[in-house]
């Protein structure tokens, strides 16, 4: 028999897991149960900070840890940078990231070329880096999407994440239901490029996808069982993203426009709710049901239109002229770029833009 050893994957997955009412109690149990001792640095921010950073860092002091907080406002490579040099200064053996998405993405990277584990608390469900190996940054003025190591272990409160803006519960949505595109997308690669595609990975990310839409009508603010729906699907793609060895399961052309948004439009919205939308127009494209797309994220609560949004038509249009130089290595819908008509159409149809 013989191994084919290209095909080999690296799966990196959190070990430890905890979803539910007052969880955040447990994260010293959580650094007994993963050998992790010493000095901790916890990566957190003003606001999340008082959520649930100063209490993660008294029960590791009562845990026994000795434990230090470094507060971040940016997700920038100079914040990790910053992140690593308190990290090397309080000889720190683990991290934790404390907070909706920006800490953690930072405590990721900065444990990663530290060398050290880290442990994801998120305080919101608004995207899918808690669990993932990847981590949003920004670099020379430009977001990117950099590879970094998977959480050793995730602890999302449900009291905590329930009591959050549910705004960002909702773009957290947008985020998992842009996996049925994202897959279309990869499906599209492996027939047009030849490229690597995983069936497993992308029927982990389809079900988190039709978890979301099957529930949405039972998705409101501040319940918990929604929360611990949203958080569960999120883990869900982070785990997706890990046995397929890149984000494509969670990340096609839907992310490239959401990404071409960021740079373009003076304010963009929230991640998650960009990719919403983006993810109604890239199922039109890939001639599907948008429909149900735009109905699930309605009834949600998540933005459907460029007004929702708060950006104008002409960036929506720009954005899509623009989404498929985003990472021109990763073959989507989009293929070589649409046609300014072709960009007008799909968003009017759609009824993103008037």
């Amino acid at each position: 028999m013989t191994i084919d050893k290209n095909s080999a994957k690296w799966m990196q997955l959190p070990r430890d897991v905890l979803v539910g009412h007052g969880v955040l109690e447990e994260v010293g149990y959580v650094c007994r149960d993963l050998k992790l001792k010493g000095n901790a640095l916890i990566v957190t921010g003003n606001t999340t900070g008082d959520i649930a950073g100063k209490r993660v860092c008294n029960l590791l002091d009562c845990a026994g840890s000795s434990a230090e907080t470094v507060l971040t406002c940016k997700a920038t490579i100079e914040e990790v940078e910053k992140v690593m040099e308190k990290a090397l200064e309080v000889e720190a053996n683990f991290l934790l990231g404390v907070g909706s998405g920006r800490s953690i993405d930072l405590a990721k990277l900065a444990s990663t070329r530290l060398e050290l584990p880290f442990i994801s608390v998120p305080t919101a469900a608004s995207h899918d880096g808690i669990a993932s190996s990847r981590a949003s940054i920004v670099d020379n003025g430009r977001s990117k999407s950099a590879q970094a190591q998977a959480p050793i272990a995730v602890i999302a409160d449900t009291e905590i994440i329930s009591a959050a803006p549910f705004r960002l519960l909702a773009a957290g949505c947008g985020d998992i239901i842009s996996n049925y595109t994202a897959v279309l997308d990869w499906e599209l690669a492996s027939r047009i490029r030849n490229e690597y595609f995983g069936e497993y990975a992308a029927a982990i990310s389809r079900m988190a996808a039709r978890v979301v839409i099957d529930y949405a009508d039972s998705i409101k603010p501040e319940h918990e069982t929604s929360a611990r729906l949203v958080v569960k699907a999120l883990v869900s793609n982070g785990i997706a993203m890990s046995i397929a060895g890149s984000s494509r399961p969670a990340s096609g052309s839907e992310h490239m426009f959401s990404h071409a948004l960021d740079r373009i439009a003076p304010k963009p919205a929230l991640h998650g709710e960009q990719c919403g939308v983006g993810t109604i127009m890239m199922m039109y494209l890939h001639g599907g049901n948008w429909q149900e797309i735009r109905d699930a994220l309605k009834i949600i609560g998540a933005p459907v239109t460029a007004e929702e949004l708060g950006i104008e038509d002409k960036y929506i249009i720009e954005a899509l002229l623009h989404a498929h130089s985003i990472r021109p290595e990763r073959y989507t819908i989009l293929g070589s770029g649409l046609t300014l008509s072709a960009a007008e159409k799909v968003a009017k149809i759609t009824k993103v833009i008037n």
